[in-house]
């Protein structure tokens, strides 16, 4: 697999930006994914790290980061990844969507921005698959990579203050669903009764970097049949291992 160019930036007192390429590549994903496997190996305490799209952010948990050094181990690390790659094990995960009109209350707006029906904005929207590229901004929200540009639209002119948890929305090239209530500026075209973030457990969001996401289209009764399910604890997500 193709090793990609690194920058290292200070991010703060604590932290430095590694950044690849500027373009959203499942190429370079994979590459960011490699380094973060190979300075695990390193077993270095107190690292965190959090990638999104084409850069790591990675944070130390302790009272003085040396640049410099930080630098050289990271350069060092990037070198060397690709003598004891790992095999990850990548989800596709299908999950279910309802766009009634209740829960997709843009979704007409959007349609005819886009100058399609709602109908067809559905069959678009369940009909590809989404790369996980980031989780953050809210715990278990994922940025989704892969919209059809026939899909792209702008955020919102006024965000809301409150966005329902499960919504799922679209903005730019991106689609991707509120893992909680929360203030948004995403456009929101239907809703996922599927719990993406538990803190009660010890993963709390199922869902990795580097998975794969299509929508399925269920019914207002599948939905709070599914809501049911997912309160008592009984609903599990379909998913299929994509590199058995």
């Amino acid at each position: 697999m193709k090793s990609y160019p690194i920058s290292i930036k200070p991010f703060g007192e604590r932290a430095v930006l590694v950044e690849w390429p500027d373009e959203v590549s499942e190429s370079i994903l994979a590459d960011i994914l490699d380094f973060m496997d190979a300075f695990k190996e390193l077993k270095i305490p107190d690292w965190e790290m959090s990638v999104a799209y084409n850069s790591l952010t990675m944070v130390y948990n302790k009272d003085h980061l040396d640049f410099e050094d930080t630098k050289e181990m990271i350069q060092a690390c990037h070198k060397k990844q690709g003598q004891s790659k790992t095999e990850r094990v990548q989800h596709l995960w299908t999950l279910p969507v309802c766009y009634d009109l209740e829960f997709g209350m843009d979704i007409e707006e959007a349609a005819n921005t886009l100058k399609i029906s709602v109908e067809e904005l559905i069959k678009q929207h369940t009909s590809h698959q989404y790369v996980v590229y980031g989780i953050g901004f809210l715990p278990g929200f994922m940025y989704l990579g892969g919209l059809p540009s026939s899909l792209e639209i702008p955020r919102r002119a006024e965000p809301r203050l409150k966005v329902q948890k499960g919504s799922v929305g679209l903005a730019s090239k991106q689609t991707g669903i509120y893992p909680q209530d929360s203030p948004g500026g995403w456009n929101i075209i239907g809703n996922c009764p599927v719990t993406l973030f538990d803190p009660s457990k010890k993963d709390p969001c199922f869902v990795k970097v580097g998975d794969k996401i299509q929508f399925e289209s269920i019914s207002k009764a599948e939905y709070e049949l599914h809501k049911i399910e997912g309160e008592v604890g009984i609903y599990k997500p379909e998913k299929v291992v994509l590199n058995a």
